[in-house]
């Protein structure tokens, strides 16, 4: 679909399966190391402890004794508090004098700008190398059979780099306003962070350094390396270097954020305890990680797809808008890519969450900030939707997809069946008349849809329905001629539709259980909803072997409802952001660092629905405003320029024949 090569999609779709699983894998299975490393490393530390204890009863009095704390998170096999020697400061208790502010605008909410900003560039700016790294080795995969299209993957990857380059420099200023920000106007609090990740901020900084050196000589050996091909693989295998560093560089950024949320590594007090390991690998770190990278991804290729599809409206020339309607589909298929588990991993995380406070997961789901995951709803509900649009209308292009039209409508009538039922609230705010007239804050009925059963129904039959649309979209110019079809499309009909049964069998089984045993119930729904990802991708792509097409895609054709359907998913997954970023740190509630560092500020509160949306708003306006200028330097270089011959010069006789 990517192009006239038909193994093109084949490739683009493994590069993509690989590319994910070197950055997930390592951060899904991190527990299970952990708990290895973590047996190993309490046993040590206790050798330590007891060899240590030793030294001072055989040196006797007079010399400085150890003094031991207790860890808040770590515990040993026996689940008691895992010491450690006191190596840090306790926390301090801040008051009004620790905090300084300005007349036009309270402190919170210019850090909450600096912090969201910065976390907008990053992401953008981690996420451009991934898509270069995957384009550009598919155009060399593909050189030999088809050099058009390499060519053409290999200036996609350019000009993405090109943008980045911009928004990289952009990052690093932002990343500067955020640490003056910081460091002015909550000194107190950043001198204790400063205290205990003292380590991780010069490794952090190294790290930055690194990531510059790579990235501009990625960039600037573009050209110089690309016709030798042991340098063109040299020059791709350091896209792969720049996106491991990226990744560091964001853990390690990450660690700042989970251990103000779930903090490990010291004792109640706040003392740090000598082990780093500790503080950097609180509970929420790996989640969190994973959440971030999909994230990333699906908010790059938004970013990249929004670029394209403006380019695509004002093109001027049919191969532009050809170019440019490729470059959308190319940016869509990786935000989707992105998307589909983007859900699952925001489960993982909520379930740390509730294993490390319950209450704190109370909070977020059922106490004040439960409307807040309703707004989420409606958001993600938007981004299912722009991606079926797009898809649905990006079919109309494709010659042979009449034979697959007619299930659309369907598709979205499940759509918004799923929609309704996702973000139908638990509880209503009400007057005490209409509490009074409905018997209670839960609707008798349309009560019923605000749990979890329902939702995780909604949820996994609307991944399933993209699933659907995109495999449809795959296959829509293909005329399947393998001797197996026929097999091959029952399989794909039998794993939908088992899925889809057994998904909606376990939502509704879920009234009759506890809740604590229905929260089990997750798991085989989401293994069902992977299933048809993995098991019906990989049925369909087989399928394609050998297949005659109906005509090439009519790129440039896209109608301009698709187009304004990638606006729409930028948009919403822009403020979606902002929005997940608020929850996670307002969940802290009055607390710098959960139940260690108290937030004695006079902006110590937790902001009403509509201020919190006003200020969601504006962050995504004006990182929108930012990156139309990022762009627009981004296309300076871009332009060529006209030379005109000087007047009145004359044309030598051989160039006028």
């Amino acid at each position: 679909m990517l192009g006239k090569n038909k193994r093109s999609i084949v490739a683009f779709s493994l590069g993509l399966v690989l590319a994910m699983a070197m950055y997930l894998v390592p951060g899904m299975t991190s527990d299970a190391i952990a708990k290895e490393v973590f047996a190993e490393q309490v046993f040590a530390e206790e050798a330590f402890a007891k060899e240590v204890q030793a030294e001072e009863a055989a040196e006797g009095e007079g010399e400085p004794e150890i003094e031991w704390g207790q860890d808040v998170f770590y515990k040993d096999w026996e689940g008691n508090p895992l010491k450690g020697p006191v190596s840090g400061h306790p926390a301090p208790e801040l008051g009004e004098t620790d905090y300084n502010t300005y007349s036009f605008a309270p402190s919170r909410m210019l850090l909450w700008v600096a912090n969201q900003q910065h976390l907008y560039f990053g992401s953008f700016v981690l996420a451009v190398p991934i898509f270069c790294m995957i384009i550009e080795f598919i155009g060399i995969r593909t050189k030999e059979e088809d050099p058009v299209m390499s060519a053409k993957y290999d200036r996609l990857a350019h000009d993405l780099m090109k943008v980045s380059l911009t928004a990289y420099s952009w990052t690093a200023i932002l990343g500067g306003v955020l640490l003056f920000t910081f460091i002015t106007l909550f000194p107190g609090f950043f001198k204790y962070m400063a205290g205990i990740f003292r380590p991780v901020m010069h490794v952090y900084a190294l790290m930055f350094l690194a990531e510059s050196g790579v990235l501009y000589v990625y960039y600037y050996g573009w050209d110089k390396m690309k016709e030798d091909p042991f340098l063109k693989w040299i020059h791709c295998s350091l896209s792969v270097l720049l996106n491991l560093i990226g990744t560091v560089l964001m853990y390690l950024a990450n660690s700042w954020a989970t251990f103000m949320q779930a903090p490990g590594g010291i004792d109640s007090e706040g003392r740090f305890l000598g082990n780093i390991w500790h503080v950097i690998h609180s509970t929420l770190w790996n989640p969190v990680g994973v959440h971030r990278i999909l994230g990333n991804i699906v908010f790059g290729g938004g970013i990249v797809g929004a670029y394209a599809a403006y380019h695509y409206l004002t093109a001027k020339t049919e191969e532009e808008r050809a170019h440019y309607d490729w470059v959308c589909y190319v940016a869509m298929f990786i935000a989707i890519f992105g998307l589909i588990p983007l859900p699952f991993a925001g489960y993982w995380l909520m379930k740390e969450v509730y294993a490390f406070r319950q209450q704190m997961g109370i909070t977020l789901m059922g106490g004040i900030m439960a409307w807040l995951f309703i707004i989420q709803a409606v958001m993600i509900g938007l981004l299912f939707f722009g991606a079926n649009s797009y898809l649905h209308n990006g079919m109309s292009r494709v010659k042979g997809s009449h034979r697959y039209m007619k299930y659309c409508k369907y598709m979205v009538l499940l759509l918004i069946c799923c929609f309704t039922m996702w973000m139908t609230p638990h509880t209503i705010v009400m007057t005490p008349a209409e509490l009074k007239a409905m018997g209670g804050a839960q609707h008798p009925v349309v009560g019923h849809f605000g749990v979890m059963s329902a939702k995780n129904t909604a949820v996994n039959l609307m991944i399933t329905t993209t699933v659907l649309c995109f495999l449809l979209y795959q296959r829509a110019n293909k005329k399947i001629t393998v001797p197996w079809a026929t097999v091959g499309n029952c399989w794909i009909t039998a794993i939908f539709i088992g899925a889809a049964a057994n998904i909606i069998f376990l939502g509704v089984y879920g009234y009759f259980l506890p809740a604590n045993q229905r929260v089990g119930l997750s798991v085989p729904q989401v293994t069902s909803t992977l299933t048809t990802l993995f098991a019906g991708t990989a049925i369909n792509i087989s399928m394609f072997k050998d297949s005659e097409s109906y005509g090439d895609i009519e790129w440039g054709s896209q109608s301009k409802v698709g187009t304004y359907a990638i606006f729409l998913l930028a948009i919403s997954f822009t403020w979606l952001m902002g929005l997940m970023g608020y929850i996670r740190s307002a969940v802290r509630l009055f607390w710098h660092v959960t139940e260690v560092v108290r937030d004695n500020s006079v902006d110590a509160y937790t902001l009403t629905i509509g201020e919190a949306g006003k200020m969601l708003t504006f962050n995504t306006l004006f990182v929108w405003v930012q990156f139309v200028v990022v762009f627009w330097v981004g296309s300076l270089t871009g332009k060529k320029v006209v030379t005109k011959a000087p007047e009145g010069v004359p044309v030598p006789a051989q160039q006028q024949q």
